[in-house]
């Protein structure tokens, strides 16, 4: 994703200045200074035992802060680049806002598939598309608007490049808007949603304010193959008529919503639920149109809770057909059935019983059945379920879920269970 307030509309003045040092960790000398670090901690010593061993040898303070915190986010950033993050270079906001590359690679294939042969990425951040689109064998013409950002992405497309025995892209340092995909046979976009800066960012509340906008994206759509990346929560008023759109979720967490357009969009496909597990495991639901809820029904022996990609592609009634289940409420993204049926794409629980849900009832209920780790889950309930937890004063050798939701009258309900 474009550095927040980078690669995008706003101009040169929305980019945020590096804190010290951190202009320098792409140069020979930090990059010994990293490897250096690295070689601590492989001989097992700590980050602060090695902070310490650099400063008495004499290294730049304002260089090994850098350094240090740097080695803290490829420690992160290995859930999203696996071993590859080692080598690479990240800003913090960049990498809390960059695509997982299991994620980036399903975009690639999207380009690949379609014959495209290079594609634009608008606003690369610090290249976490671009590396698949590399990965992918397609020319990449990445371009970023913050100056810090664009050498990090300069240098993880460098590195990739390499390792394939490519001449690596050049990052171009610029108004996404303003500079355009040029010649580029399609074009990416992960606009930011973020305020300008390198950490301690907050999230853009209109859309309005994205960069990349959203007119400039679905303007490019009209024009060749674009894929763009949103944020799950995208306000589905926004999304065109002609947009295939693909909620993704991975191991449980709805991470973007993706809108592709042209030939990278699938004939026939505007919603599609993918839900991904573990390294390999994936499954998609796809439809023309958002599904009609299911019937409501009384409580059967089995409740779902649907993957979020499933209840935000408004898919649900598509799932309840396959699972011969009805909506517990209506309006709520509950399904009830007599029976179970393993399914990707919900979490099935065993219903135990229904309980009442004034909070005195249920703590004399709960202790009753010594019960005393409680997972606490809520629909169409106004309760925070960490303050509740804290209030029941749960005790004992037993473990259960709570549901607190409503029933097929829309009567306020609280159901235990045990997943399945």
């Amino acid at each position: 994703m474009g550095t927040t307030g980078s690669g995008a509309s706003g101009g040169g003045e929305r980019a945020a200045l590096a804190s010290p040092g951190w202009e320098h960790l792409a140069t020979p000398a930090g990059e010994d200074l990293l490897a250096r670090i690295a070689e601590a901690l492989h001989e097992g010593r700590s980050l602060e035992q090695a902070a310490r061993a650099l400063r008495a040898e004499g290294a730049d303070p304002e260089l090994l802060a850098a350094a240090l915190t740097q080695t803290e986010l490829r420690a992160r950033a290995v859930a999203k680049f696996g071993e590859r993050a080692s080598a690479m270079l990240f800003t913090r906001a960049a990498l809390e806002q960059a695509t997982r590359a299991r994620v980036a690679a399903l975009h690639a294939e999207r380009f690949r598939s379609a014959g495209c042969r290079s594609v634009a990425d608008l606003g690369c951040g610090i290249g976490a598309e671009s590396l698949a689109f590399l990965d992918a064998g397609l020319d990449v013409r990445p371009v970023e608007l913050d100056p810090l950002t664009a050498s990090f992405a300069q240098h993880n497309l460098s590195l990739a490049a390499a390792h394939l025995g490519a001449e690596p892209p050049l990052v171009r340092v610029g108004d996404a808007e303003t500079m355009g995909p040029g010649d580029a046979d399609a074009a990416f976009l992960d606009p930011a949603r973020r305020t300008a800066g390198h950490s301690g960012t907050r999230r853009l509340a209109s859309p309005d304010d994205y960069s990349p906008s959203l007119r400039f994206a679905f303007g490019l759509a009209e024009e060749r193959p674009t894929g763009v990346k949103l944020g799950p929560g995208l306000d589905r008023e926004l999304i065109p008529d002609d947009a295939e759109a693909q909620w993704i979720s991975v191991d449980g967490q709805l991470v973007e919503t993706g809108l592709w357009f042209g030939s990278v969009a699938r004939p026939g496909v505007r919603r599609a639920a993918l839900v991904l597990r573990g390294a390999e495991e994936s499954a998609e639901l796809t439809a023309a149109h958002d599904a009609d809820d299911a019937e409501v029904r009384s409580l059967g022996d089995y409740l779902y809770e649907p993957d979020g990609a499933v209840i935000r592609a408004r898919l649900i009634g598509t799932l309840a057909d396959r699972l011969d289940a009805g909506m517990l409420s209506a309006g709520i993204a509950y399904l009830t059935s007599d029976r179970r049926l393993d399914t990707p794409f919900a979490s099935a629980f065993r219903v135990l019983e229904t309980l009442s849900p004034r909070e005195k009832d249920l703590r004399r209920a709960l202790a009753a059945r010594e019960i005393g780790a409680l997972e606490i889950k809520k629909r169409g309930a106004d309760v925070d379920p960490a303050a509740l937890r804290r209030r029941l004063k749960l005790r004992g050798p037993r473990s259960a879920t709570l549901f607190l939701t409503r029933d097929e009258q829309g009567r306020h309900t609280a159901l235990l269970a045990e997943r399945c």
